[in-house]
């Protein structure tokens, strides 16, 4: 049971550690030869030029300007300086809708900190003899939570009244939030540049037609239904195959550009390799020759690929990109059932092209449901026996679990410093380590279920992380180190007096999520300003493989948000936050500097590092809202069951009222909100198409959407125009006209299409 002591030794090791990294960055980010590590928005912007060009040979890699070191903090106020208005414009709406998550920390837990701290701390602290009369074990931490109130003491009164005021304070700054980020949203999509995804859905599903190709089909369909709107489409390729030789053609021009570069520095010397596994075993060879003739085998059959996908049939998959004349068209479109068979001709906003994950596009539309029955089951079972090797870290992580597996070290352990630093230290450590790979894993998992967007499968990751760590790292937590902390209590007691054991023990786990806190929420945010992975990996490439100024570009990582993983584990602390808060409030102070700091750091990171990949008008926001919301519910019940085995009968009904209030204020947000989020209201389409008409009467929109949606890997080619689809008609006399055969023609009646007259009401009825 960790106590004051080592909760204080593990919070010096921490804030030392944190310390340590804010030093290391504030001198590394000052050395010119580390500009683009610590700066690379800035440089992909064009507005910053390298500081290695001019100077002494030694002021190309050192900054000797011994004033610059004295304001090493200056990073912090020069990211807080930037108005919000102006952060939008310089990295997106998501990175700033982001930054709000830790703002909305703040704004909660510092108001409930100070009340907490008034009343709650007050009132639990002056009760004696609780604790020290329990069979329990216990520190000087359970004297400040509720742990400490004897059973059906009038105290817990002031525990409910605090309740009804976080619940309500909690609503109220949710309420805000959500009114502020909806309008946000909104100004955005309004004042926002023209984009190619404001006017092109996605179409899923298009049904299979013997007389006719996909392209002709989608072209056909929507000239039928969207006759004064559409404008150009782009049917979807099957380019998986291509991308993996592209990719490899690249690995292979990477060692070959590292080979011949080693051949310049020393030409006397010719570089070899062995051809055999990894370069391991084999026989050794001329490694540019070598490389030289893998490279040229992957362009014939690169070359080979492209040309079987742009004239195979089969490469064709049933889904394309159709664009439209105005904003108006686009919003109708894709907010609307196409036929009457509603799992044909799906439609739905097309994300930005730099949002679409182009390999899922290649996924037949009819195996998704498979797909996500799989990897619904798979992360049931990833996410409840996963609490076993959970159970196994926290059974270690405590000083009675290591003494019985090697006993021989219970003299070394059972020193005051060691067991401190074990105790206070060692759990946080454990459990953040042991969650490393959980997120790659998960990320492959939602792209094994087929989503089509990045931002949607960073959503759908965030959400399998989230669940993951609720069921795990909290309530695993708790459950299992409570049994373990406890196990002779449990044992010596008979069974009814089990369920009071647990209701004084839960808060007791609050010591172990304080050194979580500290271990994942001090030093690993300070940890994530010194970047230090990424300074590694440019300095290796920029020493072995840089050649040019556009090598030395592609060699900067700016990275970006990682949403998938972050957003969870934020939502963890306001988890913990709102559990606790009532029943520990020790906890908060913890929270908050979390809070503060990493607002402070990735504030800083968004402005001159973190390069978004795409753009998606905080449509996460939904999800952040929902969450908090889980964990106050969360928090409603956990402490409505602790007050039951504590005999508070009075209190405990009206708890009740809290879940339900909670719940209906979710639905209201949902309706009133959400659907910001989801739509496109038809005023704003058709305000923003009648504004870009009159200013830009002559604005020639096929040819801006022509290529939008053509996938990357055929951009760079002359014939693009090969990929595209239908272009802009005028059809006065409303005909369509269509490759399809007399039905009295045709070998194979139409299933889904067909037309015996091409006059306008046959086709209309054939759609339908």
């Amino acid at each position: 049971m960790a106590t004051l002591t080592d909760i204080g030794l593990a919070a010096a090791i921490n804030i030392l550690s944190a310390i340590a990294f804010l030093i290391a960055f504030a001198v590394l980010r000052l050395q010119p030869i580390n500009d683009r590590v610590y700066f690379p928005k800035w440089y992909l912007k064009g507005v910053r030029g390298s500081p290695t060009r001019s100077g002494t040979f030694v002021h190309k890699f050192v900054n000797l300007n011994l004033r610059s070191y004295l304001r090493f903090l200056e990073w912090m106020p020069a990211a807080l300086r930037m108005p919000e208005p102006e952060l939008i414009d310089h990295a997106g709406l998501d990175s700033a809708v982001y930054l709000r998550i830790y703002l909305i920390g703040l704004k909660l837990f510092v108001p409930m900190a100070i009340l907490a701290f008034a009343i709650l701390v007050p009132v639990n602290w002056t009760n004696s003899g609780t604790l020290e009369n329990s069979k329990v074990e216990y520190s000087d931490i359970d004297k400040l939570s509720i742990s400490n109130i004897p059973l059906g003491s009038q105290r817990f009164w002031a525990h409910l009244v605090v309740a009804y005021a976080f619940t309500f304070w909690t609503c109220y700054v949710l309420l805000k939030e959500y009114e502020i980020v909806a309008s946000m949203r909104l100004h955005f999509l309004a004042s926002e540049k023209r984009r190619p995804d404001q006017f092109t859905v996605l179409v899923r599903n298009v049904p299979p037609d013997p007389d006719e190709s996909v392209s002709e089909l989608v072209e056909h369909f929507f000239l039928v239904n969207h006759r004064d709107h559409y404008l150009t489409h782009q049917v979807v390729f099957n380019a998986n195959k291509l991308a993996k030789l592209v990719k490899t053609k690249k690995q292979m021009q990477n060692w070959h550009d590292y080979y011949q570069l080693k051949y310049d520095r020393d030409p006397s010397k010719r570089p070899t390799r062995k051809t055999g596994f990894l370069g391991l075993c084999g026989d050794e060879v001329d490694a540019i020759e070598f490389y030289t003739s893998k490279i040229d085998e992957l362009s014939e059959k690169e070359a080979t690929e492209r040309e079987t996908i742009k004239h195979n049939s089969k490469s064709i998959m049933p889904a394309a990109f159709v664009s439209f004349r105005t904003r108006w068209g686009a919003a109708v479109c894709s907010q609307t059932q196409q036929t009457r068979n509603p799992t044909l001709w799906l439609t739905e906003w097309a994300p930005e092209p730099r949002d679409v994950y182009w390999q899922n596009l290649a996924i037949p539309f009819v195996s998704l449901t498979v797909r996500r029955l799989t990897v619904a089951v798979a992360t049931f079972f990833l996410t409840f026996f996963f609490m076993i090797p959970i159970a196994f870290v926290q059974s270690l992580a405590n000083i009675e679990g290591i003494e019985k597996v090697v006993p021989f070290l219970k003299p070394i352990i059972e020193e005051k410093t060691i067991k401190a630093f074990i105790q206070g230290f060692l759990p946080g450590i454990a459990l953040k380590i042991f969650l490393i790979l959980l997120p790659t894993i998960l990320m492959l998992m939602s792209k094994f279920e087929g989503f089509t967007s990045l931002s949607v499968l960073e959503r759908r990751s965030a959400s399998k992380y989230y669940l993951f760590i609720l069921v795990n790292v909290f309530l695993g937590s708790i459950i299992t180190g409570t049994a373990f902390q406890q196990l002779n209590s449990f044992i010596h007691q008979s069974a009814t007096e089990i369920p009071k054991t647990i209701g004084v023990s839960i808060p007791q786990k609050a010591t172990f999520f304080i050194t979580y806190v500290m271990v994942d929420g001090w030093a690993g945010i300070a940890g994530e300003i010194l970047r230090l992975k990424p300074l590694i990996i440019y300095h290796l490439k920029n020493f072995f493989l840089v050649k040019t100024e556009k090598d030395r570009e592609e060699a900067m990582d700016p990275g970006s948000i990682d949403f998938a993983s972050s957003e969870p584990q934020i939502q963890l602390y306001f988890l913990l936050g709102l559990v606790y808060a009532v029943v520990t409030p020790f906890l908060l102070p913890f929270i908050i500097i979390f809070f503060a700091l990493a607002y402070a750091v990735f504030r800083h990171q968004i402005i001159n590092v973190y390069n978004q990949e795409y753009e998606s008008g905080a449509a996460f926001w939904p999800d952040v809202h929902g969450r908090i919301i889980t964990a106050l519910i969360i928090s409603q019940l956990l402490l409505l069951g602790l007050l039951s085995t504590k005999h508070a009968a009075n209190s405990t009904p009206l708890l009740l009222v809290l879940p339900v209030l909670t719940i209906w204020f979710h639905r209201f947000c949902k309706n009133r909100y959400e659907p910001a989020f989801v739509k496109y209201p038809l005023q704003e389409a058709m305000m923003k198409d009648t504004l870009e008409h009159a200013r830009e009467p002559n604005l020639d929109l096929r040819a801006y959407l022509l290529n939008a949606y053509v996938h990357p890997l055929f951009k760079d080619e002359d014939d693009d125009d090969s990929f595209s689809g239908g272009g802009e008609q005028e059809y006065e006399n409303k005909l369509v006209p269509t490759k399809r055969q007399s039905r009295k023609n045709t070998p194979v009646p139409s299933k889904y299409n067909g037309s015996s007259s091409p006059s306008l009401p046959d086709i209309v009825k054939e759609q339908l």
